[in-house]
């Protein structure tokens, strides 16, 4: 597998790495892809967790237009 990183993301590899918090660059992406995982499966449960919040909720009478016509005036304030 071959990976090509930013010239940041390869300064910031190599500062982890000169840290002493890694041994290798491998490491640090194997590290950071275990927090990208955890990271995503929460904010999916939590958009899950608002959409059954939503849908359990009271429906609401207000019109389309009237939420853009209130999203409008609040931009203005």
């Amino acid at each position: 597998m071959n990976i090509s990183f930013t010239e940041k993301q390869e300064k910031y590899i190599a500062s982890q790495i000169k840290s002493g918090d890694f041994q290798n660059a491998s490491e640090v992406v194997r590290d950071a892809l275990r927090l990208h995982e955890v990271y995503r499966h929460r904010i999916i449960d939590e958009l899950k967790a608002e959409l059954e919040k939503g849908w359990a909720g009271k429906a609401s009478t207000r019109k389309i237009k009237d939420i853009i016509e209130d999203k409008r005036k609040a931009r203005a304030k």
